[in-house]
């Protein structure tokens, strides 16, 4: 009886581990390494979204995102959201966004962002959105994008942590 009770307990666990949700994937190319790509869900009929990642340049030269494409958005461009004199604005970065060497960009609400508009159907939780990242040295790379819930602030960890007590 203890042996299947340890057997038991043993393959639940085991389950648990693999049934856990996965953590955003790592993609390298060339000198850079790319993480934690996601978005969020959008309510039917919005025409935009926003697109995060992070950008790890390991080389010794700066490198530079400059544009990226994906079937499900009409366009996708660079973005950074600022303050400037108390007032919120966002601009697209025509030039792209460097990645300078030995430094990490983090695009997130609030700064660099892809912004993925004219949308051609809404971007549903638990979905993977793939895109293609144009840099100037690394060439095209192409990930998916984990899409999180509506109000999501960071891409999920891997371990649904929302029942717990703080």
């Amino acid at each position: 009886m203890k042996n299947t009770a340890r057997m038991l307990a043993c393959a639940a666990s085991l389950f648990v581990w693999f049934a856990a949700p996965a953590s955003a994937e790592e993609i390298k190319a060339g000198d850079l390494v790319i993480t934690q790509a996601w978005s969020r869900a959008t309510p039917a009929g919005a025409k935009v979204a926003g697109g995060y990642l992070t950008i790890e340049n390991k080389g010794t030269a700066p490198d530079r995102l400059i544009s990226g494409t994906g079937d499900f958005a009409g366009t996708v461009e660079i973005h950074e959201m600022a303050m400037n004199n108390g007032v919120m604005t966002m601009r697209p970065l025509d030039k792209g966004l460097t990645i300078e060497p030995g430094k990490t960009v983090k695009l997130a609400p609030g700064g660099y962002h892809l912004m993925l508009m004219d949308l051609k159907n809404p971007l549903k939780q638990g979905e993977k959105v793939p895109l293609t990242l144009e840099f100037e040295k690394a060439g095209k790379v192409t990930l998916s994008l984990d899409v999180q819930g509506v109000g999501a602030q960071a891409p999920a960890s891997g371990h649904d942590h929302s029942g717990m007590k703080k």
